[in-house]
């Protein structure tokens, strides 16, 4: 069999019924496993992943809330400051982590949340 150029097959195409064009994705699909629709999608959907938003972000404290204790402590534990300087972010607020990664700053931001405190991330 010949190989077919790209507008030879667009021609055959154009030529053909929705019903044969349906069975000819459904024959690419047993041949290669693969759904030629969904590769089609796929491509956009990741050049729109790419670009979401900032790659590095800062986590701040905004209020440490009635459990101050316990908001301390998951400072102290997330940024290895001692006693002293968790307790001044806790008292006063500002950055708990600066230029980490998007995930990170949530996972940091899910601790400290759940220990009582308002958090943003910027």
């Amino acid at each position: 069999m010949a190989k077919l150029t790209r507008e030879e097959f667009i021609s055959a195409l154009k030529e053909m019924n929705l019903l044969e064009i349906k069975d000819l994705v459904d024959a690419m699909k047993e041949e290669f496993g693969v759904d030629p629709s969904s590769v089609a999608v796929a491509a956009p959907v990741a050049a729109e992943a790419v670009d979401e938003g900032p790659k590095m972000v800062t986590v701040n404290l905004v209020n440490a809330g009635a459990a101050k204790v316990n908001v301390i402590k998951v400072i102290k534990e997330i940024t290895g400051l001692g006693l002293k300087e968790s307790k001044d972010i806790a008292d006063n607020g500002g950055a708990v982590k600066e230029n980490i990664s998007v995930d990170e700053a949530n996972e940091i931001k899910a601790k400290l949340e759940e220990a009582g405190a308002e958090v943003e991330v910027k």
